[in-house]
């Protein structure tokens, strides 16, 4: 029946038919409670592996982004197709905050993205506690290791928000790239629990490097100056 649903999802939300390399695999994992670790490029499709089984979940999916960007872009893209996902981070006013909190203790939306900045607050934490939250990604999850190439310290919260709600969720790591040394990292730091780890390469097909060599020129005497440089009159 689950294995149904997320194709129906997969299709209706998103606009595929198909899944792409590594998400099947993933998400069926977290669908079976048990943690995991993607490593996949840009691009690759990650927020589908941990979107997805937010909407199969009953309770909350939690998004632990440090990109506020992002965080806007998957949030709009979201609800234009028509699923309810907020985001919690310094972007917002004080009024919007606790107004998107208020939403969320009334279960008015499937996913919330969260800058870790806002996990160990007196307000995100009086929510927490009591909401049905089943899942928690960590995107850009190399941050947490100090050998990454974004730590934020920040990120060294997010064990303790998990450790402090009522039941433990599943936990997701998600990353685009990392060496051996971070994924240990990421994988103690977090705590994950014998995750599902799936590393789909680093190759982005869409992007490509390029040697030309340039052509003879010596003909051609009317050089045009490079750009922005305006040739004396």
């Amino acid at each position: 029946m689950i294995n149904q649903q997320k194709f129906q999802l997969l299709k209706q939300y998103f606009g595929y038919d198909s899944f792409r390399e590594g998400q099947e695999e993933l998400i069926d994992a977290i669908l079976q409670g048990r943690d995991v670790f993607g490593i996949m490029p840009t691009g690759a499709g990650k927020s589908i592996c941990y979107q997805l089984p937010g909407l199969l979940f009953q309770g909350i999916t939690l998004v632990i982004s440090p990109l506020i960007s992002l965080m806007k872009d998957q949030v709009t893209q979201l609800n234009d197709a028509g699923i309810y996902a907020a985001f919690l981070n310094s972007s917002l006013s004080q009024n919007q905050y606790f107004k998107a909190l208020e939403y969320a203790r009334n279960l008015k939306y499937k996913i919330i993205y969260v800058a870790p900045e806002k996990l160990l607050t007196d307000s995100f934490l009086s929510f927490a506690m009591e909401a049905p939250i089943d899942f928690v990604s960590v995107d850009e999850a190399h941050c947490v290791s100090q050998w990454g190439q974004d730590f934020r310290p920040s990120y060294l919260k997010i064990t303790e928000f998990i450790a402090r709600l009522p039941k433990r969720p599943v936990v997701g790591a998600f990353t685009a790239t990392a060496t051996d040394v971070v994924k240990k990292d990421v994988v103690d730091i977090l705590q994950l629990h014998n995750p599902v780890q799936v590393t789909t390469g680093f190759d982005r097909k869409n992007l490509y490097f390029e040697v030309r060599t340039p052509k003879d020129i010596s003909h051609n005497t009317e050089i045009p100056p490079p750009a922005g440089i305006i040739p004396a009159l």
